[in-house]
C-alpha cells in the first residue's frame, strides 16, 4: 500500500505565551499544499526484526530508528502486539527542517496507512491521540483540511479558506532554523487581530495584518531569508510569508501571472497550481 503525505503552510502564526510544561501557546491556520512525500508499506515474511526501513530523496538527520514513521509503527505495535512485520520505504520530496511539516505529515500518514492496511479500526479521535504522541503538528495531518489551530497546534477547528484560485510558489534556501532556537528568539505577545477574521478578508489585505511572529527574529539572524520574501513581492505576489519557524518562504500569485524569479540552483523551488483534495 502506498500513501502520499502532503505538507502545509501557515497562514499567520501568533506566539501567545510560554506554558508551564515548557511548550508555547500559539495560534495559526494550517493550510495543506500539494507537495508530497511517498510511503510504501508491504507485509514482510522475513523473520527477525518487526520492521525493515529504507529511504530515498531529500536527506534526513538521524538514524532510521529515530525516523517518525518508525516511531508511528512502534506506537501502534505497543497496543497491537500482533501487528504484522513490515517492510517500508519512505521517499522524501519535502525538505526537512523547513517549516513545512513534512516529518509530521509522514508520521501521521504512517498511522493512517497502518490503520487502513491492517484493519485496526481506529477512529479519527484515536488517530488524533496517537498522532499527538508523535508531535504537535501531527494531528493536523490526520484531519488534513484547513484548520485554525490553538494550544501547541493540536487543538484544531476546521475553517473555510480556499487558495485553489492561486498559484503558490514555495522556496527553501537550505538554511536550517531549529524550532527550539526560533522559539527562544521570539517574543510572545497577545495578537492584535483575530486570524480567523483576517483570512475572511480579501487576500490583498493580508500583507498588513497576517503575520508570522517567527519572521522578525529569524530575518534578523538570516537576512537572506527576508530577501526571498522581498523578491516574491517584487515579482507580484499578492501575499508572502515565512511558514512555521522557517526557513521556507511562500508567495501567493494570480494564476495568470508568470513571475520572473531567479534563485540559486541549490535552493528548493516549487510552483504549485493545484490544491490538496
Amino acid at each position: 500500500m502506498v500513501l502520499f503525505p502532503n505538507c502545509k503552510i501557515n497562514l499567520g502564526l501568533n506566539i501567545i505565551g510560554k506554558r508551564s510544561d515548557g511548550y508555547h501557546d500559539l495560534e495559526t491556520i494550517f493550510y495543506p499544499i500539494p507537495l508530497f512525500d511517498a510511503i510504501e508499506v508491504i507485509e514482510s515474511s522475513n523473520p527477525g526484526k518487526s520492521l525493515h526501513f529504507s529511504m530515498s530523496g531529500e536527506p534526513i538527520e538521524g538514524t532510521g530508528e529515530q525516523n517518525i514513521c518508525v516511531k508511528a509503527y512502534e506506537l501502534l505495535k505497543a497496543d497491537f502486539p500482533r501487528l504484522a512485520r513490515i517492510t517500508f520505504h519512505l521517499h522524501k520530496s519535502i525538505p526537512t527542517g523547513a517549516g513545512l511539516g513534512g516529518g509530521s505529515a509522514d508520521g501521521a500518514f504512517m498511522l493512517k496507512l497502518l490503520n487502513k492496511k491492517f484493519e485496526l479500526k481506529l477512529t479519527t479521535g484515536q488517530l488524533l491521540d496517537y498522532s499527538l504522541q508523535l508531535g504537535s503538528d501531527c494531528p493536523f495531518f490526520i484531519v488534513n483540511k484547513p484548520c485554525f489551530a490553538r494550544g501547541r497546534g493540536e487543538i484544531l477547528e476546521p475553517i473555510e479558506v480556499d487558495l485553489s484560485r492561486y498559484k503558490i510558489i514555495v522556496i527553501n534556501p537550505r538554511i536550517h532554523v531549529p524550532t527550539a532556537e526560533a522559539f527562544l528568539l521570539a517574543t510572545p505577545a497577545a495578537p492584535s487581530h483575530s486570524l480567523k477574521e483576517i483570512v475572511k478578508q480579501p487576500i490583498d489585505t493580508w500583507k498588513e495584518q497576517l503575520r508570522n511572529d517567527f519572521e522578525e527574529p529569524v530575518f534578523n539572524k538570516h537576512p537572506e531569508i527576508k530577501m526571498l520574501k522581498d523578491q516574491l513581492y517584487e515579482a507580484g505576489a499578492i501575499y508572502s510569508s515565512m511558514t512555521g519557524s522557517g526557513s521556507t518562504i511562500y508567495g501567493l500569485f494570480e494564476k495568470n501571472k508568470d513571475p520572473k524569479l531567479n534563485f540559486p540552483s541549490s535552493y528548493f523551488v516549487r510552483e504549485l497550481d493545484d490544491h490538496v483534495q
